[in-house]
C-alpha cells in the first residue's frame, strides 16, 4: 500500500472509529427506558452501602478481561508474540467493535489490529478458537445449572411462561449431544481444519485457518481453563450485584439462574448495544421464579451491562485514538 494511504489510515480512521463508537454508546444509553430507574437504585445503594463493594465489582471486570487478554496472548503467539499489555488493549478495542455486531462477533477486528499487518488475517481463526472455548463453557455449565433447576426449583406444571415441562425436558435432551459434539470438535479442531481445507473453494482461503492446525490439546486445555475462570468471574459479579440490590434468594439458586441466563443469551442473536433490554426481560422471567423485586433485577442487569460491556468499550475507543494501523514490528516484552 502506498505510503500516503497508510498515513491517512493511521491518523484519520482511528479518530473516525472513535467518534462512531462513542456516539453509538451514547445513543444506546439514552434510549434504554429502564436504565434511569436502575441507575437511581444503583446510586441509592451506593449511598447506603458505600463504594467498596462496587469497587470490587469493577476489579472483577478488570480480572475478567485480564483473563481474556491472557487467552488472546496465548492464541496470538501462534502468529506473532505480543506483550500482555498489547493483548489487553486489543481485547478492549475488540469490545468497542463488538458493540455493534451480532453476539459481539466483531471483536476479532479490534484484536487483530494490534498485530503486524501481514499477520492480521492469519489470526482470525485463532480468535474463533477463543470464542469456541467460551461457548463450550457457557453451554456446559448452563446445561448443568438448568438440569439442577429442573429437578429442584421447577415443578412439573409451571416452568416458565410459555415453556412447559415437556419442552424444557426436550431442550435438555437436545442440548446433551450438541454440547458433547461441540466439545469433540473443539479438542479436534486441527483435524477438522485439515478436512475443511480440502474443500476446493475453501482451500484458497486457508490462510485464515491454517494456524488453528498448530493448536494441541495441552494448549486448548489451557484456553478452556481460562474460559472457565472468566465464567466464574461473570457469575460472581452477577450474583453479588443481585445480593447488593436486595434479591433475597440462596446463592446456589442464583448461581444456577445466572448460568441459565448466560446460556440463553448465547442462544439469542443480539447486538451488545441492544442487549440490555433482552437481558432485562429474560432476567425478569428467570429471577421472577424466586423474587418479585423487579427493580433490583433490572438494576443488577444494567450494572453488569455497564461494567462488563460499556466501560471496557469506552476504554477501547480511547485506545483506538492512539492506534496505528501500519506500524513497525512490535518487540516481545
Amino acid at each position: 500500500m502506498k505510503k500516503n494511504y497508510k498515513i491517512f489510515l493511521n491518523y484519520v480512521v482511528g479518530p473516525i472509529l472513535f467518534l462512531w463508537l462513542a456516539y453509538s454508546i451514547y445513543q444506546q444509553v439514552q434510549h434504554h427506558k429502564d436504565l434511569e430507574q436502575s441507575w437511581n437504585l444503583i446510586k441509592q445503594t451506593l449511598a447506603q452501602k458505600g463504594w467498596e463493594i462496587f469497587a470490587f465489582i469493577f476489579l472483577l471486570m478488570i480480572l475478567n478481561w485480564g483473563l481474556e487478554a491472557r487467552k488472546w496472548q496465548l492464541l496470538a503467539s501462534k502468529v506473532q508474540p505480543i506483550s500482555y499489555w498489547s493483548a489487553y488493549k486489543a481485547i478492549l478495542t475488540g469490545q468497542a467493535f463488538a458493540l455493534n455486531t451480532i453476539n459481539r462477533s466483531g471483536d476479532f477486528v479490534g484484536r487483530v489490529l494490534y498485530l503486524e499487518e501481514g499477520n492480521r488475517l492469519r489470526a482470525v481463526g485463532l480468535s474463533l478458537v477463543g470464542s469456541m472455548s467460551q461457548i463450550l463453557v457457557t453451554f456446559s455449565l448452563g446445561f448443568i445449572s438448568l438440569t439442577i433447576l429442573r429437578f429442584t426449583l421447577l415443578d412439573n406444571q409451571a416452568i416458565l411462561p410459555g415453556l412447559s415441562a415437556f419442552w424444557l425436558d426436550a431442550l435438555l435432551i437436545g442440548l446433551t449431544p450438541g454440547i458433547f459434539l461441540f466439545g469433540v470438535l473443539y479438542f479436534n479442531v486441527a483435524l477438522v481444519i485439515k478436512w475443511i481445507e480440502r474443500i476446493p473453494f475453501v482451500s484458497k482461503y486457508k490462510f485464515f485457518l491454517e494456524k488453528m492446525e498448530n493448536l494441541h490439546n495441552k494448549e486448548l486445555t489451557r484456553i478452556l481453563l481460562l474460559s472457565v475462570l472468566r465464567y466464574v468471574v461473570f457469575i460472581v459479579q452477577y450474583v453479588l450485584l443481585l445480593k447488593i440490590f436486595g434479591v433475597d434468594a440462596s446463592w446456589q439458586i442464583l448461581l444456577c439462574l445466572v448460568s441459565v441466563l448466560f446460556m440463553l443469551m448465547a442462544m439469542i442473536p443480539t447486538i451488545a448495544l441492544a442487549e440490555l433490554g433482552i437481558r432485562g426481560k429474560l432476567s425478569l422471567e428467570l429471577f421472577g421464579l424466586v423474587t418479585t423485586q423487579q427493580v433490583s433485577i433490572l438494576a443488577a442487569s444494567a450494572g453488569i451491562w455497564i461494567v462488563n460491556l460499556i466501560v471496557p468499550a469506552i476504554f477501547g475507543t480511547v485506545f483506538l485514538l492512539g492506534l496505528r494501523l501500519f506500524k513497525q514490528k512490535e518487540q516481545k516484552s
